[in-house]
């Protein structure tokens, strides 16, 4: 049945011709003695412009990375609309209503700005939204929002970046148990299943190659494992050479890292080195990380130099403090938030362990492997990245023995870490054995920390790792 306008009592009166087509006359039997049928042709939606919000953090513009709609789709309020990265981390914008997408007004990898129309969404009009006064205010939902997602009949609570994180790894949601809010399921709740299902807390990266096993016959022989023997493989890159400079906007975390060292370089450094004999805690080490494997763990030496930093933190909380812009107040962090900084394919990032003095290295692990988890797949959230006290850069998982570090404002000290090296060195007896050698280097602000203060630091955090059995002494 299709018609324009029908009016009815007792029988049609009158059929606007234009809209007739064939109709079944019983379909139109009417208790009441006059009816009005209102169909799609006389409904006129409300065109919205669905305006970028403040996201918060001071950002003012955005990189359009991932649109999770087109043209024409229907969504629904708390239906992911696209992702976006600004200089600090990635954000996923959801819909504030009910209706049907009529245009895009950015491209892919296209700059979008605070304030400006993201996309134009038609809603029912009979519903009475006020678009001036909505549209503006729309909030963008970061990752540690919920949204509501229907599985089997009831509802999940999950972000996108969870459900896709699911997605990816091929997980139900319903078959995962939520540990947060009303049951929300967390990205760590995915991970957790992950490893019991796999053993494995790391997700599969979708540009990974898969490299199948080669066959009993073309088996190569493995050679034997010497670390310091280990030739590294350079990174297989396609060349392309156009003969034409070519220039490219600085965006996403290449943007932040420009504004955070041109902060850093305006704060007077100084520089300590020293060697940490590792030993004992490479043996330390090769016990736990079977324990490790059966939490659902990979356990690497960061955790240990993570904790031993807070615990030498607790007795030098200068070096975990902030100094104000006019150089006047000094604010003394009670939360050890340990920066570490990753290279991704995004550019430099320093995520954070948070309250590390209140944290096991077990939890530590934990905490890394989420963080290297989101932050290979892009999608860590601006918490993981911001509020952090103090920095350690393992440096050495790439190589190099020495580095000088640049402090990440506004804090006030930074390690970076070398590589471990089998060396000869003399025990007390004069004998020359084989010991595992980490060199590592210091920067500090000189406004606030001399230099015996830093040594001292070093000194403590060198004598817990040196001698892992100490660090039970000062555990809490």
């Amino acid at each position: 049945v299709c018609a324009h306008h029908v009016r009815s009592c007792s029988s049609i009166r009158f059929v606007k011709s234009k809209y007739v087509c064939v109709f079944d006359k019983s379909a139109f039997k009417f208790s009441h003695q006059q009816r009005l049928f209102r169909t799609s042709a006389v409904s006129c939606g409300q065109i919205v412009q669905f305006k970028l919000s403040d996201i918060g953090e001071g950002i003012t513009e955005v990189t359009v990375k991932e649109w999770y709609i087109k043209e024409g789709d229907s969504v629904s309020q708390f239906d992911s609309i696209c992702e976006v990265q600004s200089d600090k981390a990635s954000v996923t914008i959801t819909s504030r209503y009910d209706g049907i997408i009529r245009k895009l007004h950015y491209n892919l990898d296209e700059i979008a700005y605070v304030g400006k129309p993201l996309v134009d969404i038609e809603i029912d009009a009979s519903k009475g939204v006020a678009p001036e006064e909505d549209v503006v205010e729309t909030p963008a939902m970061s990752h540690e929002e919920h949204t509501h997602q229907e599985i089997k009949g009831h509802k999940t609570l999950a972000t996108p970046a969870v459900r896709r994180l699911a997605m990816e790894n091929n997980i139900k949601l319903s078959e995962v148990v939520g540990t947060g809010k009303d049951n929300r399921i967390l990205k760590e709740d995915i991970l957790n299943y992950l490893a019991k299902q796999t053993g494995a807390i790391l997700p599969p990266s979708p540009k990974a190659e898969i490299i199948p096993p080669l066959p009993k016959s073309e088996t190569v022989p493995t050679a034997p494992k010497d670390k310091a023997r280990k030739i590294p493989v350079p990174v297989s890159r396609p060349i392309v050479f156009s003969g034409k400079d070519k220039t490219e906007p600085i965006t996403g975390f290449h943007k932040a890292m420009v504004k955070t060292m041109n902060a850093a370089l305006k704060i007077p450094h100084f520089g300590y080195c020293d060697e940490i004999d590792l030993t004992q805690l490479v043996q330390l080490r090769e016990e736990m990380k079977p324990l490790a494997q059966i939490r659902g763990i990979k356990l690497s030496f960061m955790p240990f130099f993570i904790k031993a930093a807070s615990l030498g933190l607790l007795q030098y909380p200068i070096l975990n403090a902030s100094l104000d812009e006019s150089c006047q107040n000094v604010t003394y962090k009670a939360s050890h938030n340990i920066g570490v900084a990753m290279d991704t394919e995004q550019g430099l990032i320093v995520p954070n362990v948070k309250n590390v003095q209140v944290c096991s290295v077990f939890e530590i692990a934990s905490e890394l492997n989420r963080l290297q988890a989101l932050g290979s797949a892009g999608q860590l959230g601006t918490n993981d990245l911001t509020g952090g006290t103090f920095t350690l850069s393992n440096i050495g998982t790439i190589g190099g023995t020495y580095a000088k570090p640049v402090i990440v404002p506004p804090e006030v000290a930074i390690g970076a870490l070398g590589k471990i090296q089998i060396l000869p060195r003399f025990n007390g007896k004069g004998e020359v054995f084989k010991a595992q050698i980490m060199n590592v280097s210091w920067s500090a602000d000189h406004r606030i920390i001399d230099g015996a203060t830093m040594a001292r630091f070093s000194n403590l955090w060198k004598s817990y790792l040196e001698n892992p059995a100490s660090m039970l002494l000062d555990l809490k």
